[in-house]
């Protein structure tokens, strides 16, 4: 079979900037010794412009034009066939550029686009400027622009670049443009199946085609074909149906896939499809839990940004597969993806693993715009359900996020936001009538959608945890589908306790939990977790222990999603330990699992694991003979604890003994190193688990100088700790003042990462910061740490 599809990965160049017009990308190919070039770079896709600054502690982030080109070999192998460059999403404007000619314009940073390049790319060969090949230019800008979603008071970046994959593909002159698998009463003993499909046919051919698509159950066997013959039709249309007798179902556990091998055949060449869909059906009870398949299933969610260190949204293929198999083996079956489409390769991991998908479109805070902004939350909506629409993972359609949300627009008119939700509600209901739509936050609009999540942060923006369960009542009671988004607090990955901060003596329990405009702010407003608590690690898994005990026994909950899975940037929060970062994540944004990760696998996962709180807490504090409580988290059925080689005993698991569903112990520690070791086991599996820590009982002041040590050296790399001191030169190790790292000489610091070991300028955590260095062995580098009212530390770096 020949190729017709080419990933578009090598070789570009990048401009971060703006230009006075196209021209001026290829003006060099004539006047080679003009004095006019521009200091393009090479890069490969995908590729964020934002990669590092959106992170940057001091300067912001770059919202603006930037451009990319390459040169292309094309060669279409279908006689008059047409040549299609195909953009998995570019943020958050783009204007694509064969030559000198525009081939199309696009606005939307999420959702996939395509043009139709095919007499552009025919005539820019004929150029001997380019040398035979097809030069593609994109420009894509990130502005602000009020008039365009998602809002710029969102709380994440809206970055720029070419960030998911960019494809050449040929296609006949009479092609395929979709195939919708849709899915009709289904049921464990029958299902009933619908097959659309929409034709491309640029040029007006009426060629007969002929239709044929080939059903293969999830172990390939074939199980029913479909074939047809017919002129060319315009839109999506029925082209065959088919039943399936007791169907193999999909579910989170049991994930299995059907194929649909599609072939269209014509005059001018033929071309083939494959689409997956799964078989389910699924219902949100009114007042009651969700069914999928006929029985109960527990929602057990997360959140997912497109977003990590030192790449923004240019993910590579290889971490979106890692980062979605982590949050698979956190034990959870639900992702909402927040708050934009995202990529194919998403989707189909979700498919693939058996994870439920809330998607939605940005229409995320600020109001409501004029009437290109609504256009464009048309488009983005038609466009996510036309591309997704065959994911047997995605349950929920969302149409916005905090629409209550005010602050783009000097009118703010709820009946006017409520009309536009109606309008989206329908034509969501119009293009896919067997899934339900829904938003969260947005109380005047929580009637319109099939399934709504009231704002509810028990704990850390409003109230005290143990109220949990009444909060979410309240919103179960005031909503006929309730399911709960957004749910957590934020914890500095390396930060630990020996007494959380809870607030259940300071702040006012209340009757609701929801997060008011304002509080997600560092100071100011009312009492909350979020101002006056230690942002640790303790108490971010005790919240996330009373969560999880709490929604084990909530017979009526459709479910929840924690957020966020993963740190993320945001421009909204220069102040936070990490500056620019959320840290609500159960990992960092590099994937390093902070400790609640193994909170969460101790009530999801079923595979059988043992965690010992506090791997990272390598220094606890407290008075000789002082009883410290020691805390495991398991899915097995008991564990025993052994300190310093000598048994403290068992305890048995018991979900509703919190913390640590009972498996606490309290001990006195030896002062100096202490080793702590736990074995359990679960369905004939042994599972261990140890960690080593100094117990320090001398008592210290206030810091007053930073010392730092080289902590490891290797492949061209340094790893640099710094530790708080106080005058009598005794560690602090409870100190959580910011630090600023630089670096003289020859090297650089490898910084802007957005974690708590590659920002430049962060908090202590428990008394130190780790930053790492890039500089040759025989290199010479000096490496500074600064603190305001703290003595400078330095280390020189060479031999």
């Amino acid at each position: 079979m020949m190729r017709t599809i080419y990933r578009l990965n090598d070789n570009w160049e990048h401009y971060c900037g703006s230009l006075g017009g196209i021209w001026e990308v290829w003006r060099e190919r004539k006047w080679a010794t003009s004095l006019y070039h521009l200091p393009w770079t090479q890069v490969e896709l995908p590729h964020c412009y934002n990669a590092e600054d959106a992170v940057h502690p001091d300067v912001k982030y770059y919202q603006g034009p930037a451009w990319y080109r390459t040169l292309l070999d094309v060669d279409n192998p279908y006689p008059e066939g047409r040549t299609i460059i195909e953009f998995e999403g570019a943020g958050q404007k783009s204007d694509v550029y064969i030559g000198t000619e525009r081939a199309g314009s696009h606005n939307g940073g999420y959702d996939e686009f395509r043009f139709d390049v095919t007499d552009a790319a025919i005539a820019a060969k004929e150029n001997d400027l380019y040398g035979g090949k097809v030069p593609l230019a994109v420009m894509t800008d990130n502005s602000r622009d009020l008039q365009s979603i998602p809002s710029d008071i969102s709380d994440f970046n809206l970055y720029g670049g070419l960030y998911r994959h960019v494809h050449l593909r040929y296609v006949p002159k009479l092609s395929l443009e979709r195939v919708h698998v849709q899915v009709e009463q289904a049921s464990r003993e029958e299902a009933s199946i619908r097959l659309k499909a929409r034709l491309y046919n640029p040029t007006g051919a009426e060629d007969e085609v002929r239709f044929t698509a080939v059903f293969r159950d999830p172990s390939g066997r074939e199980v029913g074909r479909v074939e047809t013959d017919a002129a060319p039709w315009a839109g999506m249309e029925t082209v065959g149906e088919l039943g399936l007798q007791a169907p193999a179902l999909w579910s989170p556990d049991d994930p299995r896939l059907y194929t649909c091998e599609v072939t269209l055949a014509s005059a001018h060449g033929s071309m083939q499809l494959t689409e997956r869909f799964g078989v389910r059906h699924y219902e949100f009870l009114e007042n009651g839990p969700f069914m999928l398949n006929g029985e109960r299933l527990l929602i057990r969610g997360t959140h997912r940004h497109d977003d990590h260190a030192g790449l923004g949204a240019a993910m590579t293929d290889e971490l979106v597969r890692a980062e979605l198999k982590l949050a698979k083996e956190m034990g959870a079956n639900f992702l909402r993806l927040g708050h934009y489409q995202q990529s194919r390769l998403v989707l189909e991991l979700c498919d693939e693993l058996g994870i439920l998908v809330w998607e939605e479109i940005p229409w995320c805070r600020g109001g409501l715009g004029e009437e290109s902004y609504q256009e464009q939350c048309r488009q983005m909506l038609a466009a996510m359900i036309d591309q997704h629409y065959n994911h047997p993972s995605v349950i929920i359609w969302g149409l916005g996020n905090e629409n209550d949300w005010a602050g783009d627009f000097e009118q703010f008119d709820q009946e006017h936001i409520r009309s536009f939700m109606k309008e989206l509600h329908q034509l969501s209901h119009r293009l896919d009538p067997e899934r339900v739509t829904g938003i969260r936050r947005c109380e005047f609009c929580k009637d319109i959608v099939d399934v709504y999540s009231p704002s509810i942060w028990a704990g850390w923006y409003r109230g005290i945890y143990p109220k949990y369960e009444e909060y979410s009542l309240h919103g179960f009671r005031n909503t006929s589908r309730f399911i709960h988004m957004e749910w957590g607090a934020d914890a500095m990955a390396g930060r630990h306790v020996e007494q959380p901060y809870t607030g259940f003596q300071d702040i006012q329990a209340g009757d609701t939990a929801e997060e008011r405009d304002g509080d997600f702010l560092a100071a100011g407003g009312d009492p909350r977790v979020s101002v006056l608590g230690d942002w640790s690690e303790t108490y971010f898994c005790d919240l996330i222990d009373w969560h999880l005990k709490s929604q084990e026994r909530m017979g009526w909950l459709t479910g929840t999603a924690q957020w966020v899975f993963k740190d993320f940037s945001t421009p909204l929060r220069p102040d936070n330990p990490v500056p620019y970062v959320n840290q609500k994540g159960v990992v960092e944004r590099d994937h390093t699992k902070k400790e609640a990760y193994y909170v969460f696998q101790s009530y999801w996962s079923k595979e059988p694991m043992v965690r010992l709180y506090g791997h990272s807490w390598h220094t606890r504090w407290g008075y000789e003979g002082e009883s410290k409580r020691i805390r495991v988290y398991s899915n097995c059925p008991e564990a025993e604890l052994f300190l310093n080689g000598e048994s403290l005993g068992r305890r048995r698991r018991d979900s509703q003994n919190y913390p640590c569903a009972g498996l606490r112990w309290n001990a006195v520690f030896r002062q100096g190193v202490n080793q702590l070791r736990v074995e359990a086991e679960k369905d004939g599996k042994i599972v261990v688990d140890q960690l080593t820590f100094t117990y320090q009982t001398e008592r210290w002041g206030q810091p007053v100088s930073l010392q730092m040590r080289l902590a490891d050296r290797r492949e061209g790399r340094a790893r640099i700790e710094v530790r708080a001191f106080d005058a009598n030169g005794v560690f602090c190790p409870d100190a959580a003042m910011f630090v600023r790292f630089s670096l003289a000489g020859e090297g650089k610091l490898i910084a802007n990462l957005g974690t708590a070991s590659g920002s430049s300028y962060v908090q202590l955590a428990n008394g130190q910061a780790v930053i790492v260095a890039e500089c040759r062995e025989e290199g010479k580098a000096v490496v500074c740490a600064v603190s305001d009212g703290l003595k400078t530390a330095m280390l020189p770096l060479s031999n």
